[in-house]
């Protein structure tokens, strides 16, 4: 009870430090364009999908960044650290190899990596426990509100929080302050019920039409109790989605608490599922063991983001199946690329992208 006291305090002494802004109202129940009585005072979210199109046909195309309508490209957004987890900038587009059920691509599209702005949902697990109460939901809440330390003005960022049902509390916005104070709001659970698997497609399902690069990061148990959807359901929506995952999981301190030690079977299955979640879409899983983590997490995440090289290609199949993909790093004649210290010694790396993406299907008459 003391930790959840503490946190809170935190959270308000934060609040206390920034600049103060007018109270917002709660948002509406989808991520959509804001009210036209708060267009003077808001920005407009990210532009969707037929915003852009229209974009296009009056603005000329600039360097890579425009796609034929008439022809399908793979996006594949790749992240490269070495083996402690520092960034490799400098590579070139000869520098990747993508690979499409082990058949070589080329490369048409190319994005180096940068300072690039952030377009990311915040979904939290917000719910009851039986018997501790409101603690762990508490405990979600203040390890997401780390992440806003990170965040800069040209980056967006909506609040999500789920329990049996998934609610959109801050639209898309820039103003960090914002997703804090509605996380201040947030005191007591509604529901026990963990309905992570709906949570997430529903998810999906709003950014369907947000167009460029867009991320959900999920502070949650991994553990679904009640959803409509199967994990293999959700799996197959993060194959069809170009949205990326990366998970936070607060199973392995309530196994901390619980005197448990390494869990039982449910836990672990927990677990795994948050950690495929984020491997398939490119993106990366953690499960803390205490407060002192979040932070460094959270960094990492938010540099990950900014940190992403862009890469596209035309591929040959349209027959609506699912096709695995593998990134690799070469030098420009092909070979494997090898990469050295100061001290002469080769360093290893990860190469951090989707495993896949499901085809469009060819209709009858195109």
């Amino acid at each position: 009870m003391k930790r959840v006291i503490l946190h809170s305090a935190i959270l308000a002494v934060v609040t206390l430090v920034l600049i103060v802004t007018p109270r917002g109202m709660r948002a509406s129940a989808a991520v959509s364009a804001p009210a036209a009585s708060q267009q003077q005072t808001q920005p407009p979210p990210p532009p969707t999908q037929q915003q852009g199109q229209q974009q296009s046909q009056q603005q000329a195309p600039q360097g890579n960044f425009q796609i034929s309508v008439s022809a399908q490209l793979v996006n594949v957004d790749a992240v490269v650290t070495d083996g402690d987890g520092n960034f490799l900038p400098g590579l070139k587009k000869e520098n990747f190899r993508i690979l499409e059920d082990g058949k070589p691509q080329i490369i048409t599209n190319f994005t180096p990596s940068g300072e690039a702005p952030i377009t990311i949902v915040l979904l939290i697990e917000f719910r009851a426990h039986f018997y501790t109460g409101n603690y762990y939901a508490q405990m979600s809440t203040y390890w997401g509100s780390a992440f806003l330390n990170n965040l800069k003005k040209n980056d967006w960022i909506a609040l999500e929080d789920f329990d049996l049902k998934t609610r959109v509390d801050v639209d898309f916005t820039h103003d960090p302050l914002e997703i804090l104070r509605e996380m201040q709001r947030m005191i007591v659970p509604l529901y026990s019920e963990s309905c992570l698997y709906d949570a997430i497609d529903e998810t999906i399902d709003r950014l369907a039409e947000v167009k460029g690069k867009k991320t959900i990061l999920v502070v949650a148990s991994g553990y679904d109790t009640f959803s409509k959807n199967t994990y293999d359901m959700t799996l197959k929506k993060l194959r069809q989605s170009d949205v990326g995952i990366y998970t936070i999981g607060t199973s392995q301190v309530m196994v901390d608490n619980s005197g448990q030690g390494i869990g039982n079977i449910g836990t672990q299955v927990a677990q795994q599922q948050m950690k495929v979640f984020a491997e398939l879409t490119g993106g990366q899983a953690w499960t803390p063991e205490f407060d002192g983590q979040i932070p460094g997490i959270m960094d990492t995440i938010a540099r990950s983001l900014r940190n992403q090289y862009g890469l596209g290609y035309a591929p040959t199949s349209q027959d609506g199946k699912y096709h695995k993909i593998k990134v690799e790093l070469v030098n420009a004649d092909g070979t494997p690329m090898v990469v050295m210290n100061q001290k002469n010694k080769k360093i290893k790396f990860v190469v951090y992208a989707r495993q896949g993406y499901t085809a469009s299907k060819t209709q009858v008459g195109d």
